[in-house]
């Protein structure tokens, strides 16, 4: 009996030892490339370790015991609890599945399909068998953070909601976070909707603009009243306004308030003023207490016209318009919005579910955007 317990313990500090090599060849690359490197050590430890809790090899107490080896053995080497490591069984599970391929392969070019960087590079007799069973890392895993992932994988069902995150995070280069505010403020459906909110000079200058302004904007942060005033609600707004940044879209830069539009012998102001870094256009914000009505955008088509004609560079694109209000009937809005030449938009603050089939069509047409706009930036 003696005996078989240390065989079992021989062969398991092996299996230990194997997955330190893992960790210590990624762990030599991390100058060079600090996420990757991180991803593919999780990718591997986590497919490593998987295989083995599969096989019944391993089980809970295992996996423990794994955790408290490096602890006690490389005791340089931080994050391997057995908490992460469960994480990283389920990073590697949820990403090499079939579901997910598919997902990439229907929404994403073949740049994204198969890496070719995500190759483990163990020298000859280090790991062979994990380098030969487990699959490569998705390239598109390399966008955002381990951190980053593990928080999309635990709150996010859906394969196309985590692709989703995924790029949003990378596009909007948030931490974990303001990822999680993200999410909580379900920002999936909230720019992937079918939206009936935007002008048709909106749609006509910038056709990009549904996959980039969302329909509903959340100021839970402000602790409002139910009852408000309009002053109220701009004066908090300032006093937040990184956080109504991150609402917004990481692109806007708050410029001013109460903007100060001179027309003639007449003086008018424009609640918040921004501008967008990705549109090169300025963008002024009309905050409304009560529900949307049609004259609202009237008065904002006037100051678009004051800043297009007065405070616009030459370089700069037309100006953009965005009436924020508590609620808005879908039909008015449609109506108002159907003969509107100015690139207005109205946007509430409720959150509003939308159909599947719909989000699937707008997240091929915001998988396209992000590949564009990478290209575009390369």
């Amino acid at each position: 009996m003696s005996i078989n317990k240390d065989l079992t313990r021989t062969s398991q500090e092996r299996d230990f030892t194997e997955v330190v090599d893992i960790i210590v060849q990624h762990r030599s690359k991390a100058s060079r490339a600090v996420n990757e490197q991180s991803l593919l050590c999780a990718w591997y430890v986590g497919g490593y370790v998987s295989m083995k809790l599969k096989s019944e090899e391993w089980g809970s107490k295992v996996v423990a015991q794994l955790s408290e080896y490096i602890r006690s053995n490389r005791p340089d080497i931080k994050g391997f609890s057995k908490r992460n490591i469960y994480n990283m069984v389920m990073f590697y599970d949820e990403y090499s599945s079939e579901v997910f391929a598919v997902a990439i392969r229907k929404y994403m070019t073949d740049k994204f399909v198969q890496s070719e960087t995500a190759q483990i590079g163990f020298k000859q007799g280090e790991a062979i068998t994990v380098q030969s069973q487990i699959g490569q890392m998705p390239d598109i895993l390399a966008l955002t953070t381990l951190t980053n992932h593990i928080e999309i994988l635990c709150r996010c069902k859906s394969v196309e909601e985590r692709l989703f995150y995924i790029l949003y995070a990378h596009k909007e280069h948030l931490f974990v976070r303001e990822l999680q505010r993200c999410i909580s403020n379900h920002t999936y459906s909230a720019l992937l909707s079918n939206k009936t909110n935007l002008s048709k000079g909106l749609l006509e200058t910038y056709p990009k603009s549904p996959i980039m302004f969302k329909d509903t904007y959340f100021v839970d942060f402000l602790n409002l009243p139910k009852k408000h005033s309009e002053s109220k609600l701009k004066h908090d707004l300032i006093e937040h306004m990184k956080q109504f940044i991150l609402e917004l879209g990481k692109d806007f830069i708050f410029m001013d308030q109460e903007y100060r539009l001179n027309v003639g012998a007449s003086s008018f102001k424009a609640d918040l003023l921004f501008f967008h870094r990705g549109l090169q256009a300025l963008v002024a914000v009309e905050l409304k207490k009560t529900k949307f009505h049609p004259r609202d955008l009237g008065q904002l088509e006037f100051y678009l016209e004051a800043l297009d004609r007065d405070v616009k560079r030459s370089n700069e694109n037309p100006s953009i318009g965005i009436i924020l209000c508590p609620d808005a009937d879908k039909v008015v809005v449609e109506y108002a919005m159907s003969r509107s030449m100015s690139p207005t938009m109205i946007a509430e603050y409720k959150r509003i579910l939308i159909p599947q089939e719909q989000m699937q069509q707008q997240l091929r047409e915001f998988c396209q955007f992000f590949m564009n706009e990478d290209k575009a930036e390369k």
